[in-house]
Parts: C-alpha cells; sequence; structure tokens
C-alpha cells in the first residue's frame, strides 16, 4: 500500500520549491523550475528508479512499463497542485509497484508553446522546431533549456505499455457535488491563436476621437463581434478567451498604436472548433477593416480531442468505486493535459480529485488532503490491477 503520509510531505517539500504564499511560481527552465526537477530526479532516483533528464527538460524515472505521470512547471501565479499531483502520485505508487515509471513533462503549462515537452516525446513538434519558439519576452526554448543539461536521451514509447495522468479536476463539479474522484472520459480539443492590431500612435491630447486609430478600441471591438459570432454556434459546454494582452506603447498619453493579445477557444468536437475558428477570423477581419486597423493572425496552434481508453478507464472506475464508493463520476476535461499528446503513442487514461472552489491557476487552487489520499490509493489500485 502507498505511503499516504510520505506522500503528502513530497508534495510539502515540493510546494517549497518556488513558493510565494499559498502558491508556487515555477515557470519552465527559470531558477525555480531547474531546482524542482533535480530535486525530483534525486528523489527518483531515491525511490530505486532510473532518473534522466532529457534534452527537452522532462525528467523521468524509469522502471516498469506503466507510465505515470504530469508536469511541475506552473502558470505565471500557479497554484501548487496542478500537475504536481500526478507526478508526486506517481512517484509514491513507483516505490511499491515495481511494474511503474514516472514522468514530469516540461512546458506544460506553455510558457513557451502548450505542452511542449510531451509534445517533442510523442513526435508531434522537433526538438529544432521547439527550439525555435519564444515566450512573451523573446526568450527560445532552444535557449532557456541550455541551462538544464540533459542527463540521457529520451526514452523509446515503445517500452510502455500504458499512461496513467492523475491531476486536480481544476473545476468545480467534484466539488461541488461533494464528490472524491473523476473518471476522465476525454479532453477537450484547443486551438489558440495569436492576433496584432495595428493602428496609429499618436499624442492622446491632441488626436480627435474621430481622427484615432485605436488597436485597443479594436481589441475592444473584437472582443464584441467574436462573442457575437460565436453565439450561434456554440454549446455550453464550449469556451473561448482573450487572454494575454499586450500595448505599444502602453504609455498614459500615447494613443495605443499596438495590441497584440491571444484567442483561445476550447471544445470536444472537431467540427465545432473548425467551426469557431472561421467565425473567429471573419470576425476579426470585419473589425478592423471597418476600423482602419492593420490585422496579423498567427498560424493556428492546435491539439485535437482526445478519448480515453476504454480499458484504463474501465480499471479506473473499478478503483474508484472500490475506494470512493458513491463518491465518484466519469466527466469529461475541459483543461488540457500532456495525456493528450501521449494518447498518440500508447492507451491513456486520467483520474480526476476535486479542486475546492472549482478554482485553479491560482494562489488559492487547493485539495483537501483526504481527497488527495483517496486519489492516491485510486491510483495505487488501478496500476495494481494494470502491471
Amino acid at each position: 500500500m502507498p505511503d499516504a503520509a510520505r506522500f503528502l510531505a513530497d508534495l510539502d517539500a515540493l510546494r517549497a520549491i518556488g513558493a510565494r504564499g499559498t502558491g508556487v511560481v515555477r515557470r519552465a527552465f527559470d531558477e525555480a523550475d531547474i531546482h524542482a526537477r533535480r530535486w525530483l530526479a534525486d528523489r527518483f532516483a531515491d525511490a530505486g528508479l532510473e532518473a534522466r533528464i532529457d534534452p527537452a527538460g522532462n525528467v523521468w524515472g524509469l522502471r516498469g512499463r506503466l507510465l505515470i505521470g504530469s508536469h511541475i512547471d506552473t502558470q505565471p501565479e500557479g497554484g501548487w497542485l496542478d500537475g504536481a499531483l500526478g507526478v508526486i502520485a506517481g512517484l509514491e505508487v513507483a516505490r511499491g509497484n515495481p511494474g511503474v515509471s514516472v514522468v514530469a513533462f516540461q512546458d506544460e503549462e506553455g510558457r513557451f508553446g502548450a505542452t511542449t515537452g510531451s509534445e517533442i516525446w510523442s513526435g508531434t513538434l522537433t526538438l529544432a522546431e521547439a527550439d525555435a519558439l519564444t515566450d512573451l519576452d523573446g526568450l527560445t526554448f532552444g535557449a532557456a533549456r541550455a541551462a538544464l543539461p540533459a542527463t540521457g536521451a529520451m526514452p523509446d514509447p515503445s517500452r510502455f505499455s500504458a499512461y496513467l495522468e492523475p491531476h486536480i479536476e481544476q473545476g468545480p463539479v467534484l466539488d461541488a457535488a461533494g464528490e472524491a474522484v473523476g473518471v476522465v472520459t476525454a479532453i477537450v480539443g484547443l486551438r489558440q491563436v495569436t492576433v496584432t492590431l495595428t493602428g496609429a500612435q499618436n499624442h492622446a491630447g491632441t488626436t480627435p476621437m474621430h481622427l484615432r486609430r485605436d488597436a485597443l478600441r479594436g481589441l475592444s471591438d473584437a472582443d464584441h463581434a467574436i462573442r457575437a459570432a460565436l453565439a450561434p454556434l456554440v454549446t455550453p459546454a464550449s469556451v473561448w478567451t482573450i487572454g494575454h494582452v499586450a500595448l505599444h506603447p502602453n504609455a498614459p498619453s500615447a494613443v495605443p498604436g499596438r495590441a497584440r493579445f491571444t484567442v483561445q477557444w476550447r471544445d470536444a468536437e472537431t467540427a465545432r472548433l473548425d467551426a469557431m475558428e472561421a467565425a473567429i477570423r471573419a470576425a476579426l477581419e470585419d473589425v478592423t477593416r471597418t476600423a482602419g486597423l492593420g490585422l496579423e493572425i498567427s498560424a493556428t496552434t492546435a491539439l485535437p480531442p482526445t478519448a480515453m481508453d476504454p480499458g484504463l478507464r474501465a480499471v479506473l472506475r473499478d478503483a474508484a468505486a472500490a475506494h470512493a464508493p458513491d463518491r465518484w463520476r466519469e466527466m469529461p476535461s475541459g483543461a488540457l493535459h500532456d495525456a493528450t499528446n501521449v494518447a498518440r503513442l500508447m492507451p491513456a487514461g486520467m483520474l480526476f480529485a476535486p479542486s475546492i472552489g472549482g478554482i485553479s491557476h491560482d494562489f488559492a487552487e487547493d485539495t483537501g488532503r483526504d481527497d488527495l489520499a483517496i486519489c492516491l490509493a485510486v491510483l495505487a489500485e488501478a496500476a495494481a490491477r494494470l502491471t
């Protein structure tokens, strides 16, 4: 049986690396992230696993054919369990089950791309292509990863038979229902573009309102236009977000001449994702044409909807029923996970623990310690049935 106290102590020790109040800041390849990856490699080695950091920054604890893992990098203001739960739960299960290996993928949170480490390992993205990716400050993935030298090669995916990823739900469903376990049916698809609107930078005091080509006003109009364009296409489960925004020159007394922002949308149906993309692009073109603004839209980052393996779902259901009777459910994931990429290589399954208040990607993110222990017990039971 796994040691729940040791598991929680390891989670707390990882939480201390990059701690900010109740949360954590560990961006891919920053100082805290590098510290955490080296700490994790040591923990893997102490557990009798073959510890390895590959060229992409993924950290491996290799032994058995069942792979368990997630990620340990965070959002700019991240919670302490997002990703970390899956890695540390995998480590604890591996201590007592020689059929288990563990992985912490790099840059799941998208400082440089989106699920970058698992994309590279799955073959979706080459290391050379990843090296050219940049963060919002212009730092490349290639330059960043030089700070964490590899200690070994990426393992051949054929050495693994299946992948399990425990994770917090990052939503309110389980917590609101008073349930402890979610068995994931599928991960929704994600699309994202970066948009640049170019107007005319000018003096805020001397430029009449009717003569302005204000890029921020264009962004505001784009937000309204996108919402109107999507309204007839989407379902209550569809979501879209205008996220990172950068204004130039971003000064109180200057009319903004350039606005750069991301548009991201998610849905479980590929056809609907396609229709949403067409509507978003058309809305942006209409707004900029009317406002006299320049428009650039990047190539689309796309991750398809991914169904979890039926056999693994059945094993996880049985384990959930054994350890959380009447307190579990099957459910989709509205968040993106490394399992999306790993499912291209092998059967993949996911397990959710509840998020208090449905809060994630925030310092307030939390899960009750009893629920964390139940997640560990369900995972260990499933791993025992699969190895």
